[in-house]
């Protein structure tokens, strides 16, 4: 078997990122290197747009500025700044009044996290969905397209919130283009691709690589069942928030199936890696940013990332990374 291009795409979750940070923080001590050195490409949706980019930003020195390690520090740190607690928000009226958050919070992080950085200037090739609410379409942020064409290259940070604009939660994001007529209203990837991972293979595939290693890490899957009594009396306003996490697992979980079918899924010649795990009801909101709730998050994915069958998979995975780097 040909050496294998080596994916790496993150799913959507807002503060659930920290979950698929720990698990790349697990396997760098396991490779002893930078993600961005294990892996030829990066995506991400939403917060795992974040995670990608930041994987890929580049330090003065021309390495990776940012750990996995670090990574989970912005949400432990940084959680209440994007999210911030508000009457508005703890009342719920954001179906009434606008948006749960204006947005301000979260492009105060970006700007400290990712400067003036620019797409183009990514370590490894970096992809990240977002949609167009006006063009009605969806538009891919590539670094590769980024560096050919100056007319696509943005600011990292423009990108971050652009792909994290989730609705109801954050107003869209207006990004602009040389051109004033010609902009970017974008929402959030995870509208239509919140796990990034068939994307990514595409991509790969487009560029000329046919044999590709696909990891997938997911934001912990919902465990949190609409009885069907509740749901068939329920309007535009009750099915607002659900839906959205309906429409985002849906379709990680439609991304999943479909690399089952296509790649290994196990044995010696494995080129597929999911790794999700179960939440339980008490973490499920993707912008609970109390201290309890992030301690939760960590301690279920310590307790994943401790089961054998787990321990296994990532064994396997990092020792392919490091016979293939």
């Amino acid at each position: 078997m040909a050496t294998p291009f080596k994916v790496l795409a993150v799913d959507g979750g807002g503060i659930r990122g920290i979950i698929p940070a720990l698990i790349l923080e697990a396997i760098e001590k396991r490779t002893g290197r930078p993600i961005s050195d294990s892996f030829d490409m990066l995506a991400g949706t939403s917060t795992g747009g974040i995670i990608a980019l930041g994987l890929t930003l580049a330090g003065e020195d021309g390495k990776p500025a940012k750990s996995a390690h670090d990574i989970v520090g912005l949400y432990e740190r940084e959680g209440r700044n994007i999210f911030p607690p508000s009457l508005h928000a703890a009342l719920h009226l954001e179906a009434v009044l606008g948006t749960k958050y204006d947005g301000v919070g979260v492009e105060q992080t970006l700007q400290r996290y990712f400067g003036e950085a620019h797409l183009k200037d990514a370590l490894k090739p970096v992809v990240v969905p977002s949609y167009d609410i006006e063009k009605q379409m969806p538009i891919f942020f590539k670094s590769e397209r980024a560096k050919a064409d100056a007319e696509y290259d943005f600011l990292m940070r423009y990108v971050a919130r652009a792909t994290s604009a989730a609705p109801t939660y954050f107003p869209p994001e207006k990004v602009t283009t040389s051109d004033p007529l010609q902009y970017y209203a974008l929402i959030d990837g995870g509208v239509i691709a919140n796990n990034p991972a068939m994307c990514a293979y595409a991509e790969a595939i487009k560029m000329g690589h046919p044999e590709v290693l696909v990891v997938s890490i997911g934001t912990g899957e919902l465990r949190h069942p609409i009885q069907y009594t509740d749901a068939v009396k329920w309007g535009q306003l009750e099915w607002l928030r659900p839906i959205l996490d309906i429409l985002m697992q849906g379709s990680s979980a439609t991304v999943d199936y479909q690399l089952q079918q296509l790649l290994n899924i196990g044995g010696a010649d494995q080129t597929y890696y999911r790794f999700q795990l179960a939440l339980t009801a008490e973490a499920t909101e993707m912008d609970d940013t109390r201290d309890q709730n992030i301690k939760h998050l960590m301690d279920i994915t310590g307790d994943y990332l401790g089961q054998a069958e787990t321990q296994d998979a990532l064994d396997e995975l990092c020792a392919q990374l490091i016979a293939t780097s």
